[in-house]
């Protein structure tokens, strides 16, 4: 299973911060969305040259005109470009073309309320997305009751290839990997540490 820490930073200097401190313990930087609004595409350059042997994932939540977005965030240098599970299945082909035209991967964003999330993961899946991003959001992870099974139960019932990203912690990365994730998905337990590298070599010590 790759670690992939999420830079949800609003600076570029920040996300470069981040991304030094941490690169030598994980498997992708993810640009979160944020960042990308503030900063523009000239992120995804400058993170791609700061750690060209890392996989870069710019995190676009496309929810329409996805080859045309997923086209400038792969030209800018992204390996990885999200597109939104729940958007049009054209928007998501689209995506798709794209990443096949540069050799790179799309992933869909399952961050949207769905009527059945397993049920969307499944087609878009069938639609080339290389994985699914089982994702809950700050905002719904702030709510009293949210857990983290929920996102795991989902994964392993769809049975595709999938990520989680909500809120994993050294105490949860364990049942991540139980639950057949390819990828663990850590925002807040890394950049919100006093030691983001120490905190990112442990979760990666952690990884089985």
């Amino acid at each position: 299973m790759k670690l992939q820490v999420a830079l949800d930073v609003a600076t570029l200097e920040d996300a470069l911060t981040l991304a030094r401190q941490t690169a030598d313990h994980v498997d992708i930087l993810e640009l979160g969305t944020p960042l990308i609004k503030a900063e523009g595409l000239d992120a995804i350059k400058a993170i791609k040259a700061a750690h060209p042997d890392k996989l870069v994932f710019a995190d676009m939540k496309t929810a329409d005109a996805g080859e045309l977005e997923a086209d400038l965030a792969f030209a800018a240098g992204a390996d990885l470009v999200t597109v939104m599970g729940a958007a049009d299945d054209d928007t998501v082909r689209g995506a798709v073309a794209a990443g096949r035209k540069h050799g790179k991967d799309v992933v869909a964003d399952m961050i949207t309320v769905v009527a059945d999330r397993v049920t969307r993961i499944r087609e878009v899946s069938k639609m080339g997305v290389s994985f699914v991003e089982i994702h809950a959001g700050l905002d719904e992870q702030a709510k009293p009751g949210y857990t983290i099974q929920t996102l795991l139960d989902d994964g392993k019932q769809a049975g595709v290839p999938f990520s989680i990203a909500g809120g994993i912690k050294a105490e949860s990365i364990a049942s991540v990997q139980d639950s057949g994730a390819t990828v663990a998905v850590a925002g807040g337990a890394i950049y919100s540490a006093k030691d983001p590298a120490a905190a990112a070599k442990n979760l990666k010590s952690l990884i089985r």
